[in-house]
């Protein structure tokens, strides 16, 4: 066995270049026609394969979820442009939030506000756990928003009006779940691990940006603009699609009421007419 120790600090690309070189060009060179087989290992090594593969594995996760999150989104409003629109803003807060890890822990902004001394790399995990937990929870606030607007505009209210009795009648309960996720995120900032830390900075981050910006501001513009071709969804696709009753709207329907019989006067009975008899 032998001990290599490269000049860089393990996280450096350099270091990863070595790694790859070694692999690559320097051994197989040099055991060329021996039969012997050497392998590259050790912390260093390991990280450096890790991170390599959850990022080949990333973009396959992402999509994954996305796609599942759409097709229930699709089943459940019975819209093609709300679960797209719900996915798209969805991505945006968790990239905002990956910029913001970027920008405090591997370039250094601000670091001295969460406890760093010097900039370190992200871990290779975070973004794939990040992503996990965010999109969960910027799913459960379009649901919860997009639920009252759908319910509104079924009992016959228009695009516009459906939007703003919606966002009226759920802005303070989502305002609210933000930000006591987001004291309790800020809270991991105060731990010593820095990759709690990242998590932390992260998922603060996004909840921020998911319910002022995303929410309160792109989601009802974006629907406002659009029009009733929200709520369009192709007949064919309508009628192979399971049906989901949310909560609350089954007894939102506008379905015509039975016409009423009207009462006799005051003092009068209803006197129905003898059946007419014809002579034999």
């Amino acid at each position: 066995m032998v001990t290599a120790v490269p000049a860089s600090e393990p996280q450096a690309e350099a270091t990863g270049e070595l790694v790859h070189r070694l692999r690559d060009e320097v051994l197989p060179a040099a055991t060329e026609g021996t039969g012997v087989e050497v392998l590259v290992g050790g912390p260093t090594a390991g990280f450096i394969d890790q991170s390599e593969r959850i990022a080949q594995r990333l973009p396959l996760f992402v999509g994954a979820v996305v796609a599942l999150s759409f097709l229930l989104l699709v089943v459940v409003f019975r819209s093609i442009l709300v679960p797209l629109k719900a996915a798209l803003l969805n991505l945006l807060s968790i990239a905002a939030a990956y910029g913001v890890v970027v920008a405090v822990f591997q370039w250094g902004w601000g670091r001295s506000l969460v406890g760093l001394d010097e900039a370190v790399p992200v871990a290779a995990f975070v973004p794939m756990m990040m992503f996990a937990i965010l999109f969960g929870l910027s799913m459960d606030y379009e649901v919860f928003i997009l639920s009252r607007v759908r319910e509104e505009h079924v009992s016959g209210h228009s695009n516009v009006e459906s939007v703003v009795r919606g966002l009226g009648s759920t802005a303070r309960v989502v305002t609210a779940a933000a930000l006591i996720m987001i004291s309790v995120f800020l809270g991991f900032v105060t731990g010593d691990d820095v990759v709690v830390k990242m998590m932390g900075i992260g998922l603060a981050t996004a909840v921020l940006v998911d319910a002022t910006v995303v929410r309160m501001v792109l989601v009802p513009a974006t629907m406002a603009l659009v029009g009733e071709a929200n709520w369009w969804l192709p007949r064919w696709l309508d009628r192979r699609l399971p049906r989901l009753d949310l909560e609350g709207e089954a007894g939102t329907g506008t379905a015509p009421a039975a016409p009423s019989v009207p009462s006799p006067p005051a003092g009068r009975r209803a006197v129905s007419p003898a059946p007419s008899v014809s002579p034999d």
